[in-house]
């Protein structure tokens, strides 16, 4: 990925549920995180090394497709 001192020249933004905040500000806390952002960066960077890099990704797949909690309700 980027390097972690290269200037941040795109911003993302995303919608959560409350339930996606506390489980994201839950697992900051706990890994004592400096902000929301910086979680959500080492979240990204450690799910895509875990995956591979992109390979679930695929064409036409909804945005819901990719959230960070699974509701089994």
């Amino acid at each position: 990925m980027q390097d972690d001192n290269a200037k941040r020249s795109d911003r993302l933004q995303i919608m959560l549920t409350p339930e996606e905040i506390r489980a994201l500000d839950d697992w900051r806390f706990e890994a004592r995180m400096p902000s929301r952002s910086a979680a959500v960066r080492e979240l990204l960077r450690r799910g895509l090394e875990a995956e591979g890099y992109f390979t679930r990704a695929e064409g036409g797949s909804a945005s819901g497709s990719f959230g960070i909690l699974n509701n089994k309700d």
